[in-house]
């Protein structure tokens, strides 16, 4: 499953820099599927092929946002994921609505950054 930030964030930013995958960002900012990976390209699930240097809208306005499709769980990377560990107040959490397998998360991370 992905992590997701509750409305409890404070803005503090502290899993911003923490994410190897960079699917973290600010509310209100832009967000690009190249940042932090070796994409290229996306193909979406409409089947839609975007580039990845183009710039994707805020998935929220008001506070610090994770993006599902870029977020591993730090798989391949550390043990457990790096927002969770060190958000102080306890707001970076499994998202129920985007369960993955460790092997799904796995193929994830080898598809944005190579092995």
């Amino acid at each position: 499953m992905a992590i997701m930030i509750t409305d409890e964030c404070i803005n503090c930013g502290a899993c911003e820099p923490e994410c190897p995958n960079t699917a973290i960002y600010e509310g209100g900012i832009e967000w690009t599927w190249a940042g932090g990976t070796n994409l290229k390209e996306v193909t979406l699930e409409d089947g839609t092929v975007v580039d990845a240097h183009e710039k994707q809208e805020p998935v929220s306005d008001e506070f610090y946002y994770i993006v599902t499709d870029k977020c591993t769980e730090c798989t391949g990377f550390h043990e457990e994921p790096q927002c969770a560990a060190v958000c102080p107040v306890d707001c970076c959490v499994d998202d129920p609505d985007h369960r993955e397998s460790e092997e799904s998360l796995l193929a994830k991370k080898i598809h944005m950054h190579g092995e």
